[in-house]
């Protein structure tokens, strides 16, 4: 049972105060409350017709036909049958409603299934005490649920029981977020002794939200006491559990309320430049219409005025006025069909064919991650045709993220390592040659897991957030493949010989640390910070149960403490469910021996132990970023090895020591604020509390300050500084990613202070992110620096090219990056953004007013550069504090003028939020289309900003991705997703909407001339069935194919001349002066097709049907032939719909005119088309106004399209 507190309208809900005043309350309860079933259709039997009727009035075209629908029913103002005039509006709506249809009913299967997943002894029944097979569907708020190694979590619960001794269980979240490395969840401290059906303790939480990586609440137990909860108690919806037997926890959030559910937001929909430039086209129409409807109404009236008392004339009291009132809605009628009605529904069905298209061109395949594009945003697919400006992540989206590490420096000493250098040369010289390298990628890189203990299950992936794909054979998770971050590239390093020789000296750890050199003991420690300064989780791969050492996170900052083995402490708090095996072990014992019994990793010198005890070169390492897994690596190589981790205590090997048990005591994680990680250990050997800390250069080194004590070590300390900002700097221009290490060891009188409000901050609930923070602040001061490292982060191959292939097709590209100066001009030079002949210019200021002068002057220098000759073009290098002061509102316009004047631009040190105020400062203030690219969760803010935003599926999991409009592997594939389909998708779109006018109003035209031969009657030449018919069916059909299958230019060659992009950029197949040319082509052609007829007719009897036929079959003709024109494509699939198209008239029109009687009163169409098809004037008449028109070219079709197509032609014969 749970209630929910919301607060008091009108008060304020900020994230400080919404536990307080918006927060849910979960007991245990024999009551069913909010169940688990999850429904994401949208409609159900009985709400289908009326909802989606709804929503189809959104669309503001809609309601016109609508409108005019009924107009038609109104007597006075009636143009024809008024159910005729029902049928454009409801194929339009019938159409789309059967589309929506079958949209939900795929998305009721999805539903289906999963909610019907059958679980095996997994909830706990309390009136039976006993755990019973259940489905999803039926989980609710309040239930007990036990999971087993690899079984998906049905809804987000807070864990109780773990079978692990430690109480910690780990998950794969790749269902979630697409990250397959594990994550560590704990058991709820300091939890009483309880059984399920005597489990009286509430818990208080927040109310269901979206924000996976925070959860608040308490857990009050029947004694009043509390304990916090925080994210790592929470087991997460579509999370597996692996490498843990068994676990109980109690749901807090089910269904619709689980955090999975609360993301589901489904595709994303965005309104395209060429939509927006549609719909003030569409404006025009109406102008348009109205003007055509006035002018009628008027000539009516005009018309009655001066035939009074005619005898043909029916007497009337209506006055002239009055008439021409009547007539202007009549004529709305008529000429209905100038606002293309059916060019909305196909736009949808020519973007999702797009669509298709592209995610099935197998150059976006990638056999490596088994991967291909993804087109998450339906309706922008046009806008990649139009990219102006182009911001990118350097990190995993230019590099491969694959971070190799490279050389180091300790104590001011630099170690070259030239032979892993040449090793990676040769990998990069063979994987050139094309040979093969056994690298398993990312994306299949599933963890090793333990078999399932008790029924036989089967993990299955369900895609809570991208919908369930039938036909997919989900993969099998107990399969043995390899771990993240774990290529023989990042793991085989070859140690430097020097740094042998040196760590060969030590023979003993008294002699380490008392008669030996400073040097020796900065380079124990050094590699002792790389091996447990990290949140690696350690396995072995040769065991029916990997037991897997992690670590808390934030939260679990302090480990807990249990006062009996974990078997009494289990069969106490849940006597009726199924107990786990394991083997107790006393609290007293020494780490290595626990371990070594669970996992045999007691091999000191990492040669291989016995059988059953695997030796250290077969652990796997599994980390949460390809950074900690280099790092972990290259201690590996120097024999300093992470054996195994558990809650309290590590387990490491050091050369000529053996295997330590170093007592791990709090560890304070990597966060974008502090830009470090930390970790607080008591040393094996001395006793002492000691924290280790990593992170980036510029901030390690700033507080790394002389330690108090001796004036010898301040001088030390001092050089060892001077010595390795040298090598950082040669590192940084080297292209390296640097990384500083540190340490500080605490008096035991200062770590008891410190404990204490570290103590405070660990149990509060409200604030608690800020005191953990300013309790990490706190104790990272004073360090003492070890030295550093250099890690390579290889480019992707055809960076260069695609970087250069979009600066030629006049796209600018601006690299966003947090990496260093020096490595990101580095960067930039690899992979050709920063040319050899580019005039380079840096921005680096310490204060605004240094920034706006410096902005003048580099300004002023560019202008001076333009006017010179010979000057190629300047990049920009700007540093994120500079930036800062950059994007403040006085100073954004220099920015943004010297900015546009450079050629590119590169942001280094730059944060999240910078990165999204760049994208939206040049988006907004210079108006153009921008797109943004990264890979990680620091690009998000900058992807959702952007007008388009690609996601790369890599090594930093799927939060890019799946805030992204479309997802690519690689960054190559940026080339020819903008240079061809952006093109192709662009160019379709624009002509297709342009024919859609063009036919629309060419038609309308020969209805407005009739009017000047009618007394402006409102009266039509033709048969009203042909007239609805006539662009609803008739020519429907070809402007599809022209959208879908038409290309201008062959991909080979807009892949040769990417220059042919920027008619795109300037929208030059789609401008208003295009639109208007359409227009005045439309006319003309409309004049010639209707006057024709007219003097071919001259003085002839021919009634009001028979004129109209042929200028209806002439109009049919002369179309198509205009679309044949103007189609650079030509298959026999348009053969076929365009001789398809015209049968159809002509079969149509005399099938009408043989059976029909009644159908179109008062007019009679009884054998008028028959007749009119067996005289040869009517089909000499045909062939010359279809003829005609186009053999001038010059004077009709031309007008509109040459100009089009011979812009940017720079090769012949691009139509094929």
């Amino acid at each position: 049972m749970y209630s929910l507190e919301r607060p008091v309208r009108g008060q304020s809900s900020s994230p400080k105060d919404r536990l307080g005043r918006k927060r849910r309350t979960v007991v245990s309860s024999l009551t069913e409350d909010e169940d688990n079933k999850v429904t994401t259709t949208k409609y159900s039997f009985l709400s289908f017709i009326p909802k989606n009727l709804f929503e189809q009035l959104h669309r503001v075209a809609n309601i016109y036909f609508i409108f005019l629908a009924a107009l038609n029913f109104v007597p006075v103002v009636n143009a024809f049958q008024p159910e005729i005039s029902i049928i454009p509006i409801l194929l339009v709506l019938t159409v789309t409603a059967v589309k929506d249809l079958w949209e939900d009913y795929r998305r009721h299967k999805s539903d289906k299934f999963i909610n019907g997943l059958l679980s095996c002894g997994l909830f706990y029944h309390r009136k039976q005490q006993t755990y019973v097979d259940q489905r999803w569907q039926d989980v609710h708020v309040g239930d007990f649920v036990r999971l087993s190694c690899n079984e998906i979590i049905p809804a987000d619960m807070l864990l109780l029981y773990s079978s692990d001794p430690h109480g910690v269980c780990y998950i794969e979240t790749a269902n979630l977020d697409g990250e397959t490395n594990l994550k560590q969840r704990q058991v709820v401290r300091d939890l009483p002794q309880q059984v399920c059906e005597n489990f009286h303790s509430r818990i208080e939480c927040e109310s269901p939200n979206n924000d996976l990586s925070r959860f608040r609440g308490y857990m009050e137990y029947p004694s009043k006491a509390r304990v916090g909860l925080h994210n790592d108690n929470l087991l997460l919806r579509s999370c597996t559990i692996r490498n843990t037997e068994t676990v109980i926890g109690i749901v807090v959030y089910a269904g619709h309320e689980t955090k999975a559910m609360k993301n589901n937001s489904g595709p994303r929909y965005k309104r395209s430049k060429l939509e927006r430039r549609l719909n003030v086209d569409v404006l025009w129409s109406v102008v348009l219409l109205v003007i055509m409807c006035l002018t009628a109404a008027i000539g009516h009236g005009l018309w009655l005025r001066n035939l009074k008392e005619a005898s043909f004339l029916i007497p009337d009291t209506t006055s002239p006025a009055l008439s021409g009132f009547y007539l202007f809605w009549t004529m709305i009628i008529v000429l209905q069909v100038l606002i293309p009605i059916s060019l909305y529904v196909s736009i949808e069905i020519v973007k999702l064919c797009q669509i298709f298209f592209i995610q099935n061109d197998v150059d976006f395949y990638n056999e490596y991650m088994d991967s291909r594009i993804q087109c998450r945003a339906l309706n922008i697919t046009e806008d990649l045709g139009q990219i102006q400006y182009v911001f990118s992540d350097k990190t995993g989206t230019l590099t491969e993220n694959k971070m190799v590490f490279r050389r180091c420096t300790i104590a001011g000493v630099e170690y070259p390592h030239e032979e892993n250098a040449r090793r990676l040369e040769v990998y990069e010289e063979d994987e050139a040659m094309g040979c093969s390298h056994t690298l398993k990628s990312r994306a299949s890189a599933k963890s090793l897991s333990c078999k399932s203990l008790s029924c036989n299950r089967s993990s299955v992936s369900l895609h809570t957030l991208t919908g369930h794909s039938e036909g997919e054979e989900p993969p099998s998770p107990t399969l043995p493949q390899q771990s993240a971050f774990s290529s023989p590239l990042e793991k085989d390093i070859v140690p430097d010989p020097f740094l042998v020789q040196k760590l060969n000296s030590l023979s003993s750890p008294l002699f380490l640390l008392k008669d030996a050199s400073m040097e020796l003991t900065y380079i124990v420690d050094f590699f002792m910070a790389l091996a447990i300064c990290n949140t690696v989780v350690v396995s072995s791969p040769n065991q029916p149960r990997h037991v897997r050492f992690g670590l808390p996170r934030f939260s679990t900052l302090s480990p807990p403490h249990t006062t009996e083995s974990p078997r009494s402490f289990t069969r106490r708090l849940f006597s009726r469910g199924k107990a786990a095996s394991f083997t107790p072990s006393e609290e007293n014992k020494m780490l290595h021996l626990t371990l070594g019994a669970c996992s045999g990793l007691g091999n000191s010198n990492g040669a291989q132990g016995p059988p059953g005890e695997p030796g250290a070169d077969e652990l796997i390492y599994e980390a949460e970023s390809p950074d900690e897994a280099a790092l972990v690596h290259a201690a590996r190589a120097y024999r300093c090895t992470l054996q195994g981790r558990s809650l309290e205590s590590l387990l490491v090997e050091l050369p000529g020591m053996g295997s330590l048990a170093v007592r791990l005591l709090h560890i304070l994680p990597f966060d974008s604020t502090r830009k470090r990680m930390s970790v607080v250990v008591r040393h094996p050997l001395t006793n002492q509390v000691v924290v280790y800390t990593k992170g980036a250069d510029s901030v390690i080194m700033d507080l790394a300050e002389s330690p108090k004590g001796a004036e010898q070590s301040d001088g030390r300390q001092g050089h060892i500084r001077e010595q390795t900002q040298k090598h950082l700097d040669n590192y940084a221009r080297e292209g390296l990613r640097t990384l500083c290490v540190a340490k500080k060891v605490l008096e035991e009188e200062e770590y008891e202070i410190w404990l204490k409000r570290h103590a405070f901050a660990e149990t509060s609930i409200e604030n608690r992110e800020e005191l953990l923070l300013e309790s990490a602040q706190r104790l990272e001061t004073n360090l003492t620096l070890l030295g550093a490292t250099g890690i390579v982060d290889r480019l992707q191959e055809e960076v260069p090219e695609t970087i250069e292939a979009l600066q030629r097709a006049g796209v600018k590209v601006w690299v966003l990056t947090g990496d260093k100066q020096e490595t990101a001009i580095n960067i930039a030079c690899a992979c050709k953004l920063l040319r050899s002949t580019d005039q380079l210019l840096t921005a680096n200021c310490g204060s605004k007013e240094a920034c706006k002068a410096l902005l003048l002057e580099l300004r002023a220098e560019v202008e001076r550069g333009e006017a010179a000759e010979g000057t190629s073009g300047f990049t920009l290098v700007v540093d994120g504090r500079t930036l800062d002061f950059a994007l403040q509102e006085d100073l954004k316009g220099d920015f943004l003028e010297l900015s546009r004047r450079c050629r590119a631009v590169v942001c280094c040190r730059s944060t999240p939020l910078q990165k999204s105020h760049v994208v939206k400062l040049v988006r907004d203030q210079l108006r153009v289309m921008t797109l943004a690219i990264g890979d990680g969760a620091n690009d998000v803010s900058m992807i959702q900003v952007a007008d388009v935003g690609i996601g790369i599926s890599g090594q930093e999991g799927m939060q890019a991705v799946m805030s992204s409009d479309f997802a690519i592997s690689r960054f190559k594939h940026l080339r020819k997703l903008l240079l061809v389909h952006g093109h192709w998708c662009y160019t379709r779109l624009a002509n297709m909407i342009l024919y859609f006018f063009y036919k629309n109003v060419m038609y309308v035209n020969l209805l407005f001339w009739y009017q000047f031969f009618c007394g402006f009657s409102g009266s039509v030449m033709t048969n009203s069935w042909v007239l609805i018919f006539f662009n609803l069916l008739f020519t429907s059909a070809p402007p599809l194919l022209y959208g879908i299958l038409d290309k201008d230019v062959s991909a080979d060659t807009l892949i040769k001349l990417p220059e042919l992009y920027k008619s795109g950029q300037n929208s030059k197949a789609y401008l208003p002066s295009t639109f208007w040319l359409t227009m005045l082509d439309a006319l003309y052609q409309s004049l010639v097709c209707f006057f024709i007829p007219y003097f071919a007719n001259a003085g002839s009897d021919a009634d009001m049907l028979t004129f109209g036929s042929p200028i209806n079959a002439s109009a049919l003709l002369t179309i198509l032939l205009h679309q044949v024109i103007e189609s650079c494509t030509l298959t026999w699939l348009h053969v076929l719909v365009l001789v398809g198209s015209a049968l159809f008239y002509f079969s149509f029109t005399l099938v009408f005119s043989v059976v029909c009687v009644t159908c179109s009163p008062p007019t009679n169409p009884l054998g008028v088309d028959k007749l009119q098809m067996s005289q040869p004037l009517f089909y000499g008449v045909c062939a010359l106004t279809t003829v005609l028109p186009h053999q001038l070219a010059a004077i009709a079709s031309v007008p509109m399209s040459l100009p089009v197509k011979l812009q940017g032609l720079e090769v012949p014969s691009l139509c094929y």
